[in-house]
């Protein structure tokens, strides 16, 4: 008996041969190992240049963002400063204001006028006040002359004091914090 070709066909055959008859894009890409690594490589740069173009750019908003924050921490401490000068120069002015109240008070007190009653206690409250806010009255016998804060009218030969202090005050001077508002009137000690 002759033997007969078996003309079915194999379901395997088929179905490897079927992609590339049907025009399927699997079977058009088959490539080479070498190809495949390229392809591959290349997708993994791609990757890297973008993930690289995400880092840049968060690095620059950061960047931004830092600036932006030291410009407000600048802002916000240059006003506290301007804040701080303001008070200071608005207390200096009060002060200059008051000078005249303040001298009379000093001559009340010298003359016994502010021993007891409510002018004194008037006048106690009002240097309190003023002690609270920086304000400070300088100008004593006996400190040490200096001529930055105190103004000198006139010299006292005296063996009382040292010499180059103060031997007595005319006017006391005042100040705010460091700043001078006023200088004091004052004699000086000289020997004798």
């Amino acid at each position: 008996m002759a033997e007969q070709e078996n003309t079915t066909p194999d379901p395997l055959e088929e179905a490897f041969n079927a992609p590339a008859a049907e025009g399927h894009p699997e079977a058009e890409s088959v490539e080479s190992p070498e190809e495949a690594a390229e392809a591959v490589e290349a997708e993994l740069q791609d990757a890297v240049e973008a993930e690289s173009a995400d880092a840049a750019l968060a690095a620059e908003r950061l960047d931004s963002l830092l600036r932006l924050q030291a410009e407000f921490t600048n802002f916000k401490n240059r006003t506290a400063r301007e804040k701080e000068q303001l008070r200071g120069f608005v207390t200096s002015e009060l002060v200059t204001a008051l000078l005249p109240v303040l001298d009379d008070i000093d001559a009340a007190r010298k003359h016994g006028d502010l021993q007891e009653g409510p002018f004194a206690s008037i006048a106690t409250k009002l240097e309190e006040l003023l002690g609270k806010q920086g304000v400070e009255r300088f100008g004593e016998v006996g400190d040490a002359f200096d001529p930055n804060i105190h103004e000198a009218v006139l010299q006292q030969p005296t063996d009382e004091v040292a010499e180059d202090h103060i031997s007595m005050v005319l006017r006391y001077g005042y100040r705010v914090n460091d700043r001078v508002v006023r200088t004091a009137q004052v004699a000086v000690a000289v020997a004798p």
